[in-house]
């Protein structure tokens, strides 16, 4: 497979490039800025500006990956709500122009998404034929993500809604341990809101699923088939951890410390991989116990 991957430096981006690249495809990654050092150095680097000004050079090629966007992962400020969301969507759009003008664009496009989309769950589990109900600024920011990646000119689009992923560095995951390092880990808010997760290995088992069965398309949800509760899945790390699940943490002191971003630890969804799991996809983690001690040990 000859595949173009947008935001391959990232979290998800480099350990998709590095599985991809020792499986034999050629992945080139697009790029603000070609790296001085290259990691993984089997994949080759455009720019986002060479391969809008050379479009039809890149004729030919099976898919595009898209990864691209600004973290979440910081206090959302005016400013940093519009970079949050113009990241996503120029991105898409961006993408849409350039293979809008190639004679032979890449018929496979595989577009991250959100799970917050679907809203607040409550006692409820979604799947990827429940509702987009938005109740928050990541749930309308997803939406507007997804407007925009259906204007790509793709003959299969994979809106890929992405849970928390989990993995030892990278992403959100050090941060939640870190409580129960130092012993002070509890349940945050109720601790009845759901957190939809997933295995850094299975998310990037589900992209290459995404992009090997010609039958997958649409929305596809990036979590494991073991929803969880917030409280569920502190003391779940509590145990593998050999750490005690105690210290609550009230939801008005979350938001006075994270402000806006604290929705994303007081509110949350219980989902299912309902369409992975029917093409068959054998999920290596598909329990939170499981997942937890392989980040952990």
């Amino acid at each position: 497979m000859r595949l173009l991957l947008c935001g391959g430096t990232g979290f998800i981006g480099s350990a998709l490039a590095e599985t991809l690249s020792a499986r034999g495809d050629e992945v080139w990654i697009v790029t603000r800025n070609k790296p001085a050092n290259p990691v993984p150095a089997a994949a080759g680097y455009i720019t986002w500006d060479e391969w809008a000004a050379e479009p039809n050079r890149w004729n030919g090629f099976d898919s595009v990956v898209n990864l691209t966007g600004e973290t979440i992962n910081q206090r959302w400020t005016d400013a940093a709500k519009r970079r949050i969301v113009g990241s996503r969507v120029q991105a898409a759009e961006r993408i849409a122009s350039i293979m809008s003008r190639m004679d032979a664009p890449p018929p496979v496009v595989v577009n991250a998404s959100g799970i917050s989309l679907y809203g607040h769950s409550g006692d409820m589990i979604f799947d990827e034929s429940s509702p987009a109900k938005p109740a928050d600024f990541l749930g309308h920011t997803v939406v507007e993500w997804e407007k925009a990646a259906d204007r790509i000119p793709a003959q299969r689009l994979v809106k890929l809604r992405i849970g928390l992923v989990l993995a030892r560095r990278g992403g959100a995951f050090p941060l939640l341990w870190l409580p129960y390092r130092l012993f002070g880990g509890g349940r945050m808010g109720t601790g009845k809101q759901g957190m939809p997760w997933i295995h850094l290995r299975d998310m990037v088992g589900l992209i290459l699923l995404s992009l090997d069965n010609s039958d997958v398309s649409g929305p596809l949800n990036g979590v494991a088939p073991d929803p969880v509760t917030n409280d569920e899945f502190g003391r779940t790390l509590a145990s593998v951890s050999r750490r005690p699940h105690w210290f609550h943490v009230p939801a008005g002191l979350m938001k006075l410390a994270l402000g806006e971003m604290s929705t994303l630890v007081l509110t949350g969804q219980k989902a299912m991989p309902r369409k992975s799991l029917d093409h068959g996809y054998r999920f290596a983690y598909s329990k939170l116990e499981v997942a937890l001690r392989d980040i952990t040990r």
